[in-house]
């Protein structure tokens, strides 16, 4: 009589294993899909971030060509006397 109690909650957890399985399962698809989408937003991002740092670098590059120009203009300025 043990026995049959012992093999009948060791079926149940198996049918409800089975049924978790199968839920994970169905739903893999559509966790695969999210995944590629994931990843392609990180490319996306690796990509604006490398886009970011070279216009960075372009800002800094003008900075530094606008404060020699400034300096230029103030030096013809003080020669005109201005």
């Amino acid at each position: 009589m043990v026995w049959w109690i012992v093999v009948g909650a060791v079926v149940v957890g198996l049918v409800v294993l089975g049924l978790a399985v199968r839920a994970v399962l169905a739903r893999l698809p559509r966790l695969a899909r999210a995944l590629r989408r994931l990843e392609d937003r990180q490319v996306r991002a690796q990509a604006l971030q490398g886009d970011l740092l070279t216009l960075q670098e372009k800002l800094l590059t003008l900075q530094e060509k606008a404060e020699v120009t400034q300096e230029r203009v103030a030096a013809v300025q003080a020669r005109r006397g201005g």
